[in-house]
């Protein structure tokens, strides 16, 4: 009898990567609608008057900040964790050292951890200065125009275009900063999510005035981020919204 066709090592390999990134992708696409699941079903906290507020209903508001934060930024992080396991297949094939593109992630998600904690306690400090009412929302004209006018402000300074540059095209950041192992995978996930950060910080910082808890405006700002990071001319988009930004603001004082 003939022999049976032998299959090419290199087709396994082809086929073992592409088994990787659609466990990748489908992971990363859970996270994401487990966290929109919990933002349209179980994000219905309302807050006590600050002063009875526990060490718990604090955690929660963390917790809370951390699954939107979740929600709303790994849309627009997906093609750069997608870039970053393209790149580490490439080394597994060469016979370089293989760490899960997942820890990645999980530094990139550190970063807005850590984001949640200090945004969740300046909450806390809005709530009891009295500029935010128990349902999430500015009770503060002068404070909303400041903030909208500030975020607005923003969007043209240097820092900002430089941080969406490099979300916008971070192989030269993951080219320079690349290290091996469990460590150098979380530092780079967490040194793209500080860029990522230093782009989108004020943004998110607009549920203040619209409602933390302002599904629209969550869904907004989500598509925001995502037209400014991944759309052709994105960079000159984000200042149309800043100019946007700033007429908004102003109305807020007429």
């Amino acid at each position: 009898m003939p022999d049976s066709p032998r299959k090419n090592p290199l087709e396994h390999i082809c086929f073992a990567a592409r088994i990787q990134r659609a466990a990748i992708s489908t992971t990363i696409l859970i996270a994401i609608l487990a966290s929109w699941y919990y933002m349209l079903y179980d994000m219905s906290m309302n807050m006590a008057p600050v002063a009875m507020w526990s060490a718990f209903d604090i955690s929660l508001l963390i917790m809370m900040w951390a699954i939107m934060m979740a929600g709303m930024m790994l849309p627009s992080a997906l093609p750069v964790i997608m870039l970053v396991e393209s790149i580490n297949k490439k080394r597994k094939t060469n016979g370089l050292s293989y760490t899960p593109t997942l820890f990645f992630t999980l530094g990139y998600l550190l970063t807005w951890c850590f984001y949640s904690l200090l945004i969740a306690i300046l909450q806390y400090a809005l709530h009891h200065l009295e500029l935010l009412n128990n349902m999430m929302v500015s009770d503060n004209n002068i404070f909303s125009a400041g903030l909208l006018i500030i975020a607005g402000s923003y969007q043209f300074s240097s820092f900002k275009q430089r941080c969406l540059n490099l979300c916008r095209s971070p192989l030269s950041l993951i080219a320079s900063e690349w290290r091996e192992g469990i460590l150098g995978a979380l530092t780079l996930g967490i040194k793209h999510g500080s860029y990522c950060l230093g782009c989108c910080w004020f943004l998110m910082a607009l549920l203040f005035v619209a409602g933390v808890m302002n599904l629209t405006w969550i869904l907004i700002l989500t598509l925001v981020v995502l037209v400014e990071k991944l759309a052709p001319n994105g960079e000159w988009l984000s200042k149309i919204l800043g100019l946007a930004l700033v007429i908004y603001g102003m109305s807020y004082l007429i």
